[in-house]
């Protein structure tokens, strides 16, 4: 079989990279070019999110100013870069979407998620750290966000929030610090 049913992620694939052969299927996770037997593995990307939780109870809290999404709850939080780690990752996008900076970090769980991006839908491993922040830093909305702003966990409601990965893990969050409820 040449090509993947459309609804495959790597349908969308049919050249490769290295010699611009053409891909054939390799398995159910990968292609290989037909010229020079380079296998694509597909793999999902890396991303973070940040559950920043102040000194009176509050949850960190985005609203989302791009799609997917859009003009719905979020979580700080972003793709990864290269050459750099989930905890780096959350630092830099809590900082680039809200201004504040992360002064320590602690991995939660993680969850699949998929995001469309351009048209094209990135599979992705979210990565959720608890941040500490320096709380003297003004809360900024830039980057992707439309606005960010405090609220108190109690009233934090996870179907708020538009990404189904984003909403399962605040609902987790929630059972952590409020497990009553």
């Amino acid at each position: 079989m040449n090509v993947f049913d459309h609804s495959h992620p790597l349908a969308s694939f049919h050249y490769c990279p290295k010699c611009g052969g053409r891909f054939l299927i390799y398995n159910e996770k990968a292609c290989r070019c037909s010229a020079c037997g380079f296998v694509y593995y597909f793999n999902p990307s890396a991303a973070t999110v940040a559950v920043v939780v102040n000194d009176r109870g509050e949850l960190l809290t985005c609203r989302r100013a791009k799609e997917p999404a859009k003009g719905t709850l979020d979580l700080p939080g972003g793709f990864c870069d290269m050459y750099e780690t989930a905890e780096e990752g959350v630092a830099r996008e809590v900082y680039e979407e809200t201004g504040l900076k992360v002064t320590a970090t602690r991995y939660l769980f993680s969850l699949p998620n998929t995001y469309l991006y351009s048209g094209f839908l990135v599979h992705t491993v979210d990565n959720f750290f608890h941040c500490v922040v320096d709380e003297c830093s003004t809360v900024t909305a830039a980057d992707d966000v439309e606005e960010c702003f405090w609220v108190p966990l109690h009233e934090v409601r996870s179907e708020d929030f538009g990404l189904q990965s984003v909403r399962e893990g605040v609902a987790r969050v929630l059972e952590l610090y409020i497990p009553s409820r």
